[in-house]
């Protein structure tokens, strides 16, 4: 399963870069759309699933680490400049590596796949949600490397990078949860909060900014009902 899981992010992250170089544009409406539905999506999931698990191994006071988690999102996207949500910022006359958006994108791509192991109930689901969550996230990526000077073979390098960050992200929590490492495993649930307040940031960051002017068009509001009931049917 852990084999399985690793190969539908890599390759999530891999659909979603190769498109750039396909289709070089997608319509914005068709990602905004993408990313509603899997922000509801994953909203729904944490909610229904890794809350509850959380608090059920612990006390009230995970809900600490749970903020924990959201405002390290706020700290990331100052560095990624909010890539996570599909945005591409290029500034005028910057030609040179986005490392630190690199670095801070890959730390959410590792954080953000650790509930796949440690969460054995809807599994799939939550994997569904991430890889949906991927490809608008792995085609601003490589918009945003492409128009900084980045070359295309080192673009795909990159990339590449970028989707082994999620399978490590997976396996470290296999690792955890297997009690192979007893000092971590013993900091699992503190982990998983953090992962959850991460979760909730981006979720609903997405939801609010899918719309311009946080207006929801009819079609938006559709996408993201569908959504959160597939959270809800499928859990």
């Amino acid at each position: 399963m852990l084999a399985q899981n690793s190969l539908v992010l890599f390759l999530s992250v891999i659909a979603g870069g190769g498109l750039f170089f396909i289709l070089k544009k997608i319509p914005q409406h068709f990602l905004k759309l993408t990313l509603s539905f899997s922000g509801a999506f994953l909203f729904s999931i944490t909610v229904l699933h890794l809350m509850p698990e959380v608090y059920q191994q612990t006390d009230y006071k995970i809900g600490i680490w749970i903020m924990i988690g959201f405002f390290l999102q706020i700290v990331l996207e100052f560095f990624s400049e909010g890539i996570e949500h599909g945005h591409v910022h290029i500034h005028e006359h910057r030609h040179n590596f986005p490392l630190a958006m690199m670095l801070s994108l890959c730390l959410h791509s590792f954080l953000e796949a650790m509930p796949l192991s440690a969460n054995n109930n809807g599994n799939n689901n939550l994997l569904i949600g991430i890889a949906m969550h991927h490809i608008p996230v792995a085609f601003a990526f490589v918009s945003m490397l492409v128009q900084s000077g980045v070359k295309r073979n080192n673009a795909f390098l990159f990339l590449a990078l970028f989707g082994l960050m999620g399978p490590l992200g997976a396996s470290t929590s296999f690792i955890l949860g297997a009690g192979m490492v007893p000092f971590l495993t013993a900091i699992a649930p503190k982990i998983m909060a953090i992962v959850i307040g991460i979760f909730l940031h981006i979720s609903t960051t997405i939801l609010f900014e899918s719309s311009a002017n946080h207006r929801f068009n009819f079609m938006k509001m559709v996408v993201i009902v569908i959504g959160g009931l597939a959270g809800i049917l499928l859990s």
